[in-house]
């Protein structure tokens, strides 16, 4: 019989094992569809765990649990991604070996495979990596992640492969803190005119997830109340910089609206919930008449706007125009690892909602 501690350990194996919870549905991949393209993104990235728990529990060869993530799905291991201060394994370029022109519609990214795949992992609690992961964490929260030499190093992995194949042939996908990795180099490379196929697993809305609240009209309260403190903030602080901003000279924001990240959302995690309200806030002010409120407060956070204001990065990094988004509204309750954890956007059920939220950019630029 078994001590309680063997069976905690084996729990995460479990998870890392591919015969035991890999996708073995997608025995074909059939690029037109969404959710194959979902599962591809996610798979990649449980590569990366997997690789950074093979380091650490000195898997090599073939004791590795990694390798069958990608090479199930016909990718190769192109390079992968060590973080400079820990020397942990934080993300993987992956290239696909069967990858060819889109046949099916030349001009229709959408519907071709990747030539190259780059993903990231989130955070790993194990002592190895909770120190360095767990700052990181705190980064996002004040804004300095594009500080850090992870993403710097990110980046420069990111330009390298644009550089050789150009924007149409990568994906970016992340999970939780790799997310927010992903996202934040999907945004920079936007402003360039870059726009990269973008999945963003769990991402971290950086706010108090009035989601979380039960009351739709206690939870409506708050956001108004949120929305025009973000606002009022956002007029004091950058009232001149807005009232002269002209269509040669958009702010960045606006930039981004061409840009559209595919986010994957779990009502349940408090840490992504946030994004749900986000975007369906939006719409429902321009329902009641007090858009043009929102389409102020929907650029702006208040630690944002303190934050330039003291001379820090003003750019809250989970503020986007665009978004496809997709919610696992999965009817059985979850505790807090299976809402957040990215088995769940792998595996086949019928509880996805999704919608694609699109920035109003006529009425942007007219009250800008």
């Amino acid at each position: 019989m078994k001590g309680k501690e063997e069976e905690l350990d084996e729990k995460p194996l479990e998870k890392e094992n591919f015969d035991i919870c890999g996708p073995h549905h997608l025995t074909s991949i059939d690029w037109r569809l969404p959710e194959h393209r979902r599962s591809v993104a996610a798979c990649m990235i449980q590569g990366v765990f997997v690789s950074e728990r093979d380091r650490q529990e000195k898997r090599i060869k073939d004791d590795a649990l990694a390798p069958i993530w990608w090479n199930f799905l016909h990718f190769d291991c192109f390079q992968i991604l060590v973080d400079p201060i820990d020397s942990s394994i934080f993300g993987i370029i992956y290239e696909y070996k069967h990858h060819i022109t889109n046949h099916f519609h030349p001009m229709s990214p959408q519907s071709a495979s990747p030539r190259y795949v780059i993903a990231f992992r989130g955070t790993v609690t194990r002592r190895e990596t909770r120190k360095r992961d767990l700052h990181l964490d705190i980064k996002l929260a004040i804004n300095g992640l594009t500080r850090d030499l992870r993403y710097q190093t990110a980046c420069q992995a990111i330009q390298g492969i644009i550089s050789k194949v150009g924007p149409n042939n990568v994906w970016l996908a992340g999970h939780s803190l790799g997310a927010a990795i992903a996202l934040q180099a999907g945004k920079d490379m936007a402003k360039r005119g870059c726009y990269i196929e973008t999945y963003l697993f769990n991402p971290p809305y950086l706010c108090v997830p009035i989601e979380k609240l039960s009351d739709p009209t206690l939870k409506n309260g708050v956001r108004i109340a949120r929305s025009v403190l973000n606002a009022g903030l956002a007029l004091a602080f950058n009232g001149t910089k807005i009232s002269s901003t002209t269509h040669e000279q958009r702010d960045p924001f606006t930039t981004l609206s061409c840009w559209t990240p595919y986010l994957f959302l779990n009502p349940k995690d408090p840490i992504c919930c946030e994004y749900i309200g986000y975007f369906e806030h939006r719409e429902k002010m321009e329902e009641w008449g007090v858009g043009r409120i929102e389409r102020i407060a929907t650029k702006s956070s208040a630690v944002s706007i303190l934050s330039g204001a003291l001379g820090g990065d003003g750019e809250a990094l989970h503020l986007i125009p665009s978004a496809f988004v997709t919610k696992n509204v999965i009817v059985k309750e979850q505790n807090f690892m299976a809402a957040h954890g990215l088995l769940q956007w792998w595996e086949p059920h019928p509880f996805w909602q999704s919608k694609h939220y699109q920035l109003n950019l006529l009425n942007l630029t007219k009250h800008n």
